[in-house]
Protein backbone atom coordinates (compact mmCIF):
# COMPACT_ATOMS: atom_id res chain seq x y z
CA UNK A 1 0.00 0.00 0.00
CA UNK A 2 1.07 3.28 -0.73
CA UNK A 3 1.67 5.98 1.83
CA UNK A 4 2.67 9.00 -0.67
CA UNK A 5 1.64 9.34 -4.44
CA UNK A 6 2.80 12.08 -6.48
CA UNK A 7 1.09 12.13 -10.21
CA UNK A 8 2.43 14.36 -13.13
CA UNK A 9 3.47 17.27 -10.52
CA UNK A 10 4.62 20.13 -11.77
CA UNK A 11 5.79 23.38 -10.48
CA UNK A 12 6.74 27.06 -11.89
CA UNK A 13 8.33 30.29 -11.31
CA UNK A 14 6.79 33.02 -13.92
CA UNK A 15 8.36 31.36 -17.08
CA UNK A 16 11.17 29.09 -15.33
CA UNK A 17 9.72 25.34 -15.04
CA UNK A 18 11.21 24.02 -12.22
CA UNK A 19 9.62 20.62 -12.05
CA UNK A 20 8.00 19.11 -14.77
CA UNK A 21 5.64 15.73 -14.50
CA UNK A 22 7.18 14.33 -11.69
CA UNK A 23 5.69 11.45 -10.53
CA UNK A 24 6.79 9.13 -7.07
CA UNK A 25 5.58 6.72 -5.07
CA UNK A 26 6.76 6.03 -0.90
CA UNK A 27 5.26 2.74 0.81
CA UNK A 28 4.98 3.21 4.78
CA UNK A 29 8.29 2.42 6.27
CA UNK A 30 10.81 3.17 3.08
CA UNK A 31 13.62 4.96 2.62
CA UNK A 32 13.04 6.83 -0.63
CA UNK A 33 15.77 9.32 -2.27
CA UNK A 34 15.66 11.75 -4.87
CA UNK A 35 19.31 12.45 -6.25
CA UNK A 36 20.74 15.00 -8.44
CA UNK A 37 22.56 17.89 -9.56
CA UNK A 38 21.93 21.37 -7.55
CA UNK A 39 19.03 23.37 -9.99
CA UNK A 40 17.62 20.01 -10.92
CA UNK A 41 14.08 20.68 -9.00
CA UNK A 42 14.18 18.70 -6.25
CA UNK A 43 13.85 21.27 -3.31
CA UNK A 44 10.87 22.85 -5.15
CA UNK A 45 9.89 19.18 -5.63
CA UNK A 46 9.66 18.85 -1.84
CA UNK A 47 8.20 22.44 -1.11
CA UNK A 48 5.53 21.24 -3.36
CA UNK A 49 4.46 18.31 -1.87
CA UNK A 50 4.53 19.83 1.46
CA UNK A 51 1.85 22.50 -0.10
CA UNK A 52 4.43 25.38 0.17
CA UNK A 53 4.32 25.78 -3.30
CA UNK A 54 1.68 25.64 -6.20
CA UNK A 55 1.78 22.93 -8.21
CA UNK A 56 -0.08 21.05 -10.71
CA UNK A 57 -0.72 17.71 -10.16
CA UNK A 58 -2.06 15.06 -7.51
CA UNK A 59 -0.53 14.16 -4.32
CA UNK A 60 -2.16 11.60 -2.28
CA UNK A 61 -1.00 10.93 1.65
CA UNK A 62 -2.70 7.34 3.04
CA UNK A 63 -5.43 7.18 0.34
CA UNK A 64 -6.51 10.67 0.51
CA UNK A 65 -6.13 13.80 -1.99
CA UNK A 66 -4.28 16.38 -0.24
CA UNK A 67 -3.37 18.57 -3.56
CA UNK A 68 -5.23 21.22 -2.44
CA UNK A 69 -4.70 21.03 1.43
CA UNK A 70 -3.24 23.64 3.10
CA UNK A 71 0.79 23.11 4.70
CA UNK A 72 -0.77 22.95 7.96
CA UNK A 73 -3.41 20.18 7.21
CA UNK A 74 -0.42 18.21 5.64
CA UNK A 75 1.45 18.42 8.63
CA UNK A 76 -1.78 17.53 10.78
CA UNK A 77 -1.85 14.33 8.36
CA UNK A 78 1.14 12.84 9.62
CA UNK A 79 4.23 14.63 7.37
CA UNK A 80 6.95 16.53 8.16
CA UNK A 81 9.52 18.50 6.31
CA UNK A 82 13.27 19.73 7.78
CA UNK A 83 14.44 22.35 4.67
CA UNK A 84 18.13 22.61 3.89
CA UNK A 85 17.78 25.66 5.70
CA UNK A 86 16.79 23.64 8.99
CA UNK A 87 14.74 27.11 9.68
CA UNK A 88 15.79 26.99 13.91
CA UNK A 89 14.66 29.31 15.97
CA UNK A 90 17.89 30.46 16.87
CA UNK A 91 17.32 32.74 19.96
CA UNK A 92 15.67 29.84 21.81
CA UNK A 93 17.05 27.05 23.66
CA UNK A 94 16.79 23.57 22.31
CA UNK A 95 14.29 22.33 24.45
CA UNK A 96 11.96 25.59 23.30
CA UNK A 97 12.88 24.75 19.83
CA UNK A 98 11.68 21.09 20.21
CA UNK A 99 8.48 21.88 21.99
CA UNK A 100 7.38 24.43 19.00
CA UNK A 101 7.30 20.72 16.98
CA UNK A 102 4.91 19.14 19.50
CA UNK A 103 2.20 20.14 17.67
CA UNK A 104 -0.11 21.49 20.22
CA UNK A 105 0.25 18.53 22.64
CA UNK A 106 -0.89 17.95 26.33
CA UNK A 107 2.57 18.91 28.43
CA UNK A 108 3.14 15.20 29.70
CA UNK A 109 3.24 13.94 26.07
CA UNK A 110 5.22 16.54 25.07
CA UNK A 111 8.13 15.46 27.97
CA UNK A 112 7.58 12.34 26.50
CA UNK A 113 8.57 13.32 23.06
CA UNK A 114 11.26 15.58 24.08
CA UNK A 115 12.60 12.32 26.07
CA UNK A 116 12.31 10.23 22.52
CA UNK A 117 14.03 12.95 20.43
CA UNK A 118 17.19 12.99 23.47
CA UNK A 119 16.98 9.47 23.48
CA UNK A 120 17.77 9.68 19.31
CA UNK A 121 20.29 12.67 19.96
CA UNK A 122 22.09 12.46 23.03
CA UNK A 123 23.96 15.50 22.34
CA UNK A 124 20.84 17.74 22.53
CA UNK A 125 19.78 16.59 25.44
CA UNK A 126 23.03 17.80 26.73
CA UNK A 127 22.89 20.94 25.00
CA UNK A 128 18.94 21.31 25.79
CA UNK A 129 19.11 24.98 27.36
CA UNK A 130 21.56 26.08 24.99
CA UNK A 131 20.42 28.53 22.58
CA UNK A 132 19.90 26.87 18.91
CA UNK A 133 22.58 29.88 17.61
CA UNK A 134 25.40 28.77 19.06
CA UNK A 135 24.95 24.87 18.05
CA UNK A 136 27.59 23.46 15.47
CA UNK A 137 26.51 22.22 12.22
CA UNK A 138 25.55 18.72 12.50
CA UNK A 139 23.89 19.92 16.17
CA UNK A 140 21.55 22.40 14.23
CA UNK A 141 20.92 19.47 11.81
CA UNK A 142 20.14 16.87 14.71
CA UNK A 143 17.65 19.68 16.27
CA UNK A 144 15.56 20.39 12.98
CA UNK A 145 15.26 16.53 12.61
CA UNK A 146 14.31 16.30 16.65
CA UNK A 147 11.95 19.18 15.83
CA UNK A 148 10.15 17.13 12.98
CA UNK A 149 9.95 14.20 14.99
CA UNK A 150 8.09 15.59 17.62
CA UNK A 151 5.12 15.69 15.67
CA UNK A 152 5.37 12.14 15.10
CA UNK A 153 5.00 11.75 11.75
CA UNK A 154 4.67 9.11 9.25
CA UNK A 155 6.81 10.69 6.34
CA UNK A 156 9.44 13.04 6.86
CA UNK A 157 10.98 14.34 4.03
CA UNK A 158 14.47 15.77 4.16
CA UNK A 159 16.11 18.24 2.34
CA UNK A 160 19.96 18.46 1.77
CA UNK A 161 20.76 16.67 5.35
CA UNK A 162 24.36 16.40 4.91
CA UNK A 163 24.72 20.02 3.56
CA UNK A 164 27.41 22.01 5.40
CA UNK A 165 28.47 18.54 7.46
CA UNK A 166 31.74 16.73 8.32
CA UNK A 167 32.22 13.39 7.06
CA UNK A 168 32.00 12.17 10.46
CA UNK A 169 28.69 13.59 11.05
CA UNK A 170 27.30 13.04 7.56
CA UNK A 171 27.51 9.48 8.52
CA UNK A 172 25.94 9.79 12.08
CA UNK A 173 22.87 11.51 10.37
CA UNK A 174 22.61 8.46 7.89
CA UNK A 175 22.59 5.95 10.85
CA UNK A 176 20.19 7.87 12.20
CA UNK A 177 17.81 8.17 8.90
CA UNK A 178 18.50 3.81 8.90
CA UNK A 179 17.31 3.72 12.30
CA UNK A 180 14.01 5.78 11.91
CA UNK A 181 13.15 3.75 9.15
CA UNK A 182 13.71 0.50 10.74
CA UNK A 183 10.98 2.38 13.49
CA UNK A 184 8.72 2.70 10.70
CA UNK A 185 9.02 6.36 9.60
CA UNK A 186 8.88 6.43 6.03
CA UNK A 187 11.74 9.07 4.50
CA UNK A 188 11.78 10.94 1.14
CA UNK A 189 15.64 12.17 1.35
CA UNK A 190 16.55 15.19 -1.20
CA UNK A 191 20.22 14.59 -1.26
CA UNK A 192 23.19 16.01 -3.77
CA UNK A 193 25.41 13.46 -1.82
CA UNK A 194 24.17 10.52 -4.34
CA UNK A 195 26.80 7.83 -3.11
CA UNK A 196 25.21 7.90 1.12
CA UNK A 197 21.73 8.64 -0.37
CA UNK A 198 21.69 5.42 -2.34
CA UNK A 199 23.20 3.38 0.18
CA UNK A 200 20.55 3.84 2.92
CA UNK A 201 17.87 4.31 0.36
CA UNK A 202 15.35 1.30 -1.01
CA UNK A 203 13.98 2.90 -3.96
CA UNK A 204 15.72 5.96 -6.02
CA UNK A 205 14.83 8.93 -8.42
CA UNK A 206 17.38 10.89 -10.45
CA UNK A 207 16.15 14.39 -11.38
CA UNK A 208 17.66 16.72 -14.17
CA UNK A 209 16.33 19.97 -15.59
CA UNK A 210 13.17 19.30 -13.66
CA UNK A 211 12.30 15.56 -15.25
CA UNK A 212 12.59 11.95 -13.65
CA UNK A 213 15.09 10.44 -15.88
CA UNK A 214 15.80 7.45 -14.00
CA UNK A 215 14.22 5.53 -11.28
CA UNK A 216 14.86 2.10 -9.67
CA UNK A 217 15.82 -0.02 -6.81
CA UNK A 218 18.22 2.03 -4.72
CA UNK A 219 21.21 -0.68 -5.46
CA UNK A 220 20.54 -1.34 -8.66
CA UNK A 221 20.85 2.64 -9.69
CA UNK A 222 24.26 2.78 -7.57
CA UNK A 223 25.46 0.39 -9.97
CA UNK A 224 24.42 1.86 -13.16
CA UNK A 225 27.16 3.55 -15.42
CA UNK A 226 25.40 6.51 -16.12
CA UNK A 227 24.93 7.21 -12.61
CA UNK A 228 28.35 6.31 -11.45
CA UNK A 229 29.69 8.60 -13.87
CA UNK A 230 27.32 11.56 -13.13
CA UNK A 231 26.99 11.72 -9.37
CA UNK A 232 29.27 9.18 -8.00
CA UNK A 233 32.46 8.95 -9.20
CA UNK A 234 35.32 7.64 -6.95
CA UNK A 235 35.12 9.49 -3.51
CA UNK A 236 32.39 10.37 -1.32
CA UNK A 237 31.14 9.55 2.00
CA UNK A 238 30.05 5.90 2.74
CA UNK A 239 27.16 6.49 4.98
CA UNK A 240 27.72 2.50 6.26
CA UNK A 241 31.51 3.63 7.30
CA UNK A 242 32.00 3.22 11.33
Amino acid sequence: MSLLTVSDLSVAYARIQAVQGVSLEITPGSIVTVIGANGAGKTSLLNAIMGLLPAQGEVTFRGKSISRSPTEKRFSFGMSLVTESRDLFTTMSVRDNLILGANRCARREIDQRIGDVFGRFPRLRERRSQMAGTLSGGERQMLAMGRALMARPQLLMLDEPSLGLAPIIVREIFQIITVLRQNGVAILLVEQNARAALQVADYAYVMELGEVTMQGPASQLAGDSRVIESYLGFGGVDANQN
